[in-house]
């Protein structure tokens, strides 16, 4: 058996990667009917609803139970990595797209509109909210057991 065959045969991978592509097209296609325009930036990039990072490692860490056993060593630490993602998600990405928005309003208020920046201005909150993570949750259960 070769390496490739290997690793598709695994089904942690495939289940991982199946639950990233369904999150991007599910994204992609909201934004379409939401915006009433198709980008594929949408599909290609991070953010948005449903999380595809939280969808991956839910897929990843349920087809390692499912393959290994729920009360073994490797769905600990699956699981672990999982939670860690995800608040990830929430926390320091979202933390950093905001400050993106944040910065982008202040450089027109202060190059465009002349007004001065204060501290005030500095506190912010990307990446994505906890709804955007459940829907990551929900496509990665479904595709996981689909795989299963």
């Amino acid at each position: 058996m070769d390496f490739f065959q290997a690793l598709l045969e695994n089904g942690v991978l495939p289940a991982s990667a199946a639950a990233w592509c369904t999150a991007q097209v599910i994204k992609f296609l909201l934004y379409g009917l939401l915006y009433r325009k198709f980008k594929l930036e949408r599909f290609l990039g991070s953010g948005g609803m449903p999380s595809s990072h939280t969808a991956t490692v839910v897929a990843m860490c349920l087809m390692t139970g499912f393959r290994e056993g729920f009360t073994g060593t490797l769905f600990a630490v699956a699981l672990v990595f999982a939670a860690v993602v995800i608040y990830d998600a929430m926390g320091v990405r979202r933390e950093t797209g905001r400050q993106g928005e944040v910065i982008n309003q202040m450089l027109k208020e202060v190059l465009v509109d002349g007004k001065p920046i204060t501290e005030e201005t500095m506190k912010t909150l990307v990446g994505h909210s906890p709804v955007e993570c459940l829907g990551g949750i929900i496509v990665g259960v479904i595709v996981a057991f689909l795989f299963r």
